[in-house]
């Protein structure tokens, strides 16, 4: 015969009671309200607690710390070496082969003058090297921020009729782009970005670098007459309806190109040690096809060229800045957006380098960096810049040990600023399609978009909003479209919090969640239950209808048993890190609830906050009270077992 159930909960039950020691629920320690707002904004701003370095230190320490703190080169720079300067000027020269040709791909990507790429090569990485964190990181300009830039400024001003007009709205987006992100740095708001989501960034790139390899059909069929939009259907349209402007001459030195520069890049994937191949490949590909044209006076047979470019450093552009006029928000809106992109970006790459390498990058530091290398590249003749992943793997694989190789490739770039610029005059545009075309292949990561679809179906249909966003409205739209459902899922997740009905393990005082550890048992006349979430205003109302359902149900599952009634609902909150008014007179109500149904509520385990606020709501004692409060689920139904078993004998008798 099988042993009673019932039967062996009690005996459980009196197991507890007998071996087990019942312990007190206490407040925190007391804090003033100014002391609670101090740790909070303390967490909140300052979690990396940046000023702890400071602690003990006499006053000539600390200036030299703070110096430190500020400008990170005068850290590592009074122990540079001869042997680091060696493994630097190597990863300098290298990525310098990669960024010239990058530069004035990018450039013509976002519309500007291809000169304005390199000038973008030259002061950002001098300011960044003193200013960064970042060890690995290799700061120019990238696909995604031009794009952005480009598309947005070109909806209200066109960079054909007004190129002027153009050149000064953008150098105005890069400075309030830069002001936005040391904003953040400066006022330790670098959570805002965390709101893009790895599921966001991996479908807003991937949609982002079709979209930008679209774009280089222009360039790579030949075509004079090409659309303005950005979507895939526009694109698609225009390529099609001007089948007669393809040149064959073009199409087949893009597709020679475009499949060499592929080729590189597979050969350094698959074989990590020989980075050189892909690093070097766009600059043979600039210099060849320049050759090829010069040789044979390709210009003349269909093959169209960038044209002579203007020599020098950068001139001043702080007169070009406009602080007025109609298009002010314009400038703003794309400054504020290329930001946040371009922070993420440079963010991401430079934390991603620093784990591998077993260092640290500070986030805010390096908004602050980032931010204030964009103010001043704003008055350099430079636009929007951050370290781009391309050309920051490039960096690592070649051995760079300091930010020197930023100051090293500066030097390169300006050295061809000063002396080189006639020799691209034949560079060929479609060899620059090309190096773009090969160079975002890299954002589109399936191998992650995989992951995330078997990981979190909600957060893959996130990152397919993202990328048909991008591709088929527009960049910023597809990317608004995305945060707006993370940040939907973030609510549903606050407003819907989730509720468990816990069981005991037999043998044990455990207790866990029914529905998924199979063994666990329901205990008669209690129903326990956690909730996983902190609770307030946005979801005390639907945890109030929750926790009454479950209580219905149990009462119906109960009857059709013909079991004990209902005596205890006992609320585990472990989870519950935070209450407010509403979650208090949520615990109030049922309360009440319960009472009427001839049953009490008891609270287990309620953290310091949840607790505080209790006591303080509580007049009557009636929360605080022994057999109301307990610490663990266990020491609860030892405890109320055996003050049913006692109401029990005392009846009897």
């Amino acid at each position: 015969m099988e042993p009673n159930t019932s039967d062996m909960h009690h005996l459980s039950a009196d197991c507890l009671e007998i071996t087990m020691e019942v312990h007190r629920v206490v407040p925190p320690p007391h804090k003033s309200t100014i002391q609670k707002l101090k740790t909070r904004l303390k967490e909140t701003f300052f979690p990396d607690d940046p000023l702890r370095q400071f602690k003990g230190q006499p006053t000539s320490k600390k200036w030299i710390l703070a110096a430190q703190y500020i400008f990170p080169i005068l850290q590592w720079g009074p122990d540079y070496s001869l042997k680091l300067f060696k493994s630097d000027i190597v990863s300098g020269l290298t990525i310098a082969s990669l960024a010239i040709p990058q530069g004035i791909s990018y450039a013509k990507l976002a519309n500007l003058p291809p000169i304005v790429g390199l000038y973008s090569s030259f002061v950002p990485p001098l300011v960044y090297a003193v200013l960064g964190s970042s060890r690995d990181l290799a700061v120019g300009p990238v696909s995604i921020a031009s794009l952005i830039l480009g598309s947005m400024l070109r909806q209200e001003v066109s960079p054909a009729n007004d190129p002027v007009l153009f050149l000064q709205l953008a150098f105005t987006t890069t400075f309030f782009a830069g002001f936005f992100q040391a904003s953040l740095g400066f006022l330790r708001l670098g959570f805002i970005i965390d709101f893009l989501s790895k599921a966001t960034l991996v479908g807003f790139m991937a949609g982002a670098a079709i979209i930008v390899s679209l774009q280089q059909l222009k360039s790579l069929l030949g075509i004079t007459h090409f659309t303005t939009q950005m979507g895939l259907v526009p694109v698609l349209s225009s390529v099609f309806h001007n089948t007669k402007e393809w040149s064959w001459q073009t199409i087949l030195m893009g597709f020679c190109f475009l499949v060499f520069l592929l080729v590189a890049r597979h050969v350094s994937m698959k074989r990590p040690k020989l980075f050189w191949v892909s690093a070097g490949a766009p600059l043979v590909s600039v210099i060849l096809s320049t050759l090829l044209v010069f040789a044979f006076k390709a210009q003349h047979h269909g093959i169209s060229i960038i044209g002579k470019l203007q020599e020098g450093l950068n001139p001043p552009s702080w007169n070009m800045l406009q602080f007025h006029g109609s298009h002010l928000g314009l400038s703003i809106k794309t400054g504020l957006v290329t930001g946040i992109i371009s922070l993420t970006e440079g963010i991401a790459v430079g934390r991603t380098f620093a784990a591998l390498k077993n260092y640290k990058v500070d986030g805010n530091k390096e908004m602050m960096a980032i931010g204030l290398m964009n103010m001043v590249g704003s008055s350099t003749s430079c636009y929007v810049t951050t370290g781009a992943f391309s050309r920051s793997a490039v960096n690592h694989n070649a051995g760079a040990k300091t930010a020197v190789s930023n100051i090293i490739m500066s030097i390169t770039v300006m050295v061809t600023l000063l002396f080189l610029m006639p020799l691209f005059q034949y560079t060929p545009n479609v060899v620059l399609g090309a190096i773009i075309v090969s160079a975002v292949v890299g954002l589109i990561d399936i191998p992650a978009a995989y992951q995330i679809w078997k990981i979190d179906k909600f957060d893959f249909i996130v990152m397919l909003c993202a990328f048909f966003g991008v591709i088929f409205i527009s960049v910023q739209d597809g990317l608004a479209i995305a945060v707006g459902i993370s940040i939907f899922k973030i609510l549903l997740q606050i407003t819907r919090p989730k509720t468990v009905m816990l069981g005991n393990i037999p043998g044990t005082d455990i207790y866990r969640d029914l529905l998924h550890y199979k063994e666990s048992m329901k205990i008669p006349g209690f129903l326990i239950l956690s909730i996983e979430a902190p609770i307030n205003f946005a979801n005390s109302t639907y945890l109030n209808e929750r926790i009454l359902r479950w209580i219905e149900e149990y009462e119906a599952e109960e009857d059709l048993k013909k079991q004990s009634s209902l005596r205890f609902v006992i609320l585990e909150m472990s989870a519950v890190s935070a209450i407010d008014t509403s979650g208090i007179s949520l615990i109030k109500e049922l309360k009440k609830a319960m009472e009427k149904k001839g049953a009490e509520l008891v609270l287990v385990n309620p953290l310091g906050e949840v607790i505080e606020k209790l006591q303080k709501s509580d007049e009557a004692g009636d929360f605080t009270r022994p057999d109301c409060l307990f610490l663990t689920v266990g020491e609860a139904v030892a405890t109320l077992s055996a003050t049913i078993k006692g109401q029990a004998s005392n009846n009897v008798v």
